[in-house]
């Protein structure tokens, strides 16, 4: 059983920076993608970034240049560090692995997710 738990967000100002991590147990994440989704409240499941085993990469068009994908397979730990923060960034942000060696952004290709962390931006 793969449990996975998100941390980092909080509250922050328009144009800040905060670090999400993705700590997972088991030895699944070493040979899977992980991604990062997010949800805003009346919005669907939205791809953010995924990174796969091999260290490839891919992020959202919306959020080149100010979101980047790492993964550190020692720790069992997936980041996602978000800089330039705007108040539309603003929803709970879920990491979720991808069994699979592909690099997905369909959420219903993962099979693990986190419980989600909120971030908040504000104006």
């Amino acid at each position: 059983q793969v449990q996975l738990v998100e941390s980092g967000g909080g509250l922050v100002q328009g144009g800040g920076s905060l670090r999400l991590s993705c700590a997972a147990s088991g030895h699944t994440f070493r040979t899977s993608t992980m991604g990062w989704f997010r949800q805003a409240p009346g919005k669907e499941r939205e791809f953010v970034a995924a990174i796969s085993w091999t260290d490839s990469r891919i992020v959202a068009d919306s959020m080149k240049g100010r979101f980047t994908i790492s993964r550190d397979n020692g720790k069992n730990t997936g980041y996602l560090q978000m800089n330039s923060l705007k108040p539309e960034d603003t929803a709970v942000y879920y990491c979720a692995l991808d069994t699979n060696w592909r690099l997905s952004l369909v959420p219903a290709q993962y099979l693990y997710w986190g419980q989600g962390t909120q971030v908040t931006v504000s104006a």
